[in-house]
């Protein structure tokens, strides 16, 4: 790891830092005059901030270089739940300072995704209407069996195909996976067939989401009013209705107000996780939600299918726990190209 990366990794576990802390903190061997031009160089590049001035001097990050600097994920899960330096409480500045103002693409990445949509464009305008509804109906099949799955769903991709197609269940596995699975097709043909439905994000439209999504699975209706817990991390949801529903909404005030749609998809697909306002069925309704607004956009859906269960859930963690958003980026990214490449 080169100097400038480990200072931006110890201000990111220790902000209002000064240059001795920094030093001593990196193990940094070289002289003052070399540290001081590598952090007055991260601080032209708008990752550093300073605050105060001569011995009072100290330094954090930039909401941006906080929300998108590269975490390790190895190295960051190496670490037992217990022994992580965590944010254990909801950040509602996250949403309300620190997002608002940041590009979470760069002018690279928003370009790459860009030439991505127009070769979906190109493709689905020399489709025929019967085409086009084929893979949108594979893609769909996917995306079924891909949430499912990263939820623990048990069915195979073929098993999966089987039962969305020919109503057939698989031998051996329990109604509530069929259900779950099928849920799914629901709520995409809901989409599909209301595509304007979601061009302005709305708590209630996102509820409706999610009860086409738990429908016959014992979920309870609607914004929770219980504490829940996550598996495998110390982050600790809100557990206030009230916030629950203030967080909500300045969650879609957020997304509504980004003119970029990749952003928008983006911010539901990992918010909607982060804030866990329903009792269960939080990244289903995230994921649906995300694509949602990708297609009310005219925008290529995602399936997910290529994505590691295991990859994802970590990008997930770190972000609830880090409120860093790099390693699920590049999750939407390989999944966007996935997406184009696949199906259109």
């Amino acid at each position: 790891m080169d100097n400038s990366r480990e200072i931006l990794q110890f201000l990111h576990y220790n902000p209002q830092s000064s240059r001795e802390d920094i030093a001593r903190g990196i193990g940094f061997e070289g002289s003052d005059a070399t540290l001081k031009r590598l952090i007055a160089a991260l601080v032209k590049n708008e990752d550093i901030v300073v605050e105060g001035k001569s011995r009072a001097t100290r330094y954090r990050l930039s909401n941006r270089a906080h929300l998108l600097m590269p975490l390790n994920l190895d190295t960051y899960f190496s670490q037992d739940v217990d022994e992580r330096m965590v944010q254990t409480s909801f950040n509602f500045d996250l949403i309300r300072e620190q997002m608002p103002g940041v590009s979470l693409f760069s002018s690279e990445e928003r370009v790459h995704l860009r030439n991505l949509q127009r070769i979906f464009r190109q493709h689905i305008a020399e489709m025929t209407p019967n085409e086009y509804n084929k893979e949108m109906e594979r893609l769909g099949i996917d995306l079924s069996w891909k949430s499912s799955q990263i939820e623990g769903n048990t069915y195979s991709l073929l098993e999966t195909e089987r039962l969305l197609r020919e109503s057939k269940t698989a031998n051996g596995k329990t109604q509530e996976e069929a259900t779950m699975l099928l849920n799914h097709k629901y709520a995409l043909r809901f989409i599909l067939d209301n595509p304007d439905y979601l061009q302005e994000l709305t708590v209630s439209h996102i509820e409706d989401i999610h009860s086409l999504l738990t429908k016959g699975l014992s979920v309870d209706k609607g914004i929770r009013h219980r504490r829940v817990g996550i598996t495998g991390t110390n982050y600790h949801p809100l557990d206030n209705e009230f916030q629950i529903r203030e967080a909500m909404h300045d969650t879609c005030d957020l997304i509504n107000s980004k003119e970029d749609v990749f952003e928008k998809a983006l911010l539901a697909l990992v918010l909607l996780s982060y804030i866990q306002a329903f009792s269960d069925g939080n990244k289903r309704t995230a994921r649906i939600t995300s694509n949602a607004v990708l297609i009310a956009n005219g925008y290529c859906p995602l399936s997910f299918r290529s994505v590691d269960s295991i990859d994802y859930k970590k990008a997930m963690l770190i972000f609830y726990e880090q409120n860093n958003l790099y390693a699920f980026k590049q999750i939407f990214i390989e999944q966007f190209e996935f997406a184009v490449r696949e199906y259109f």
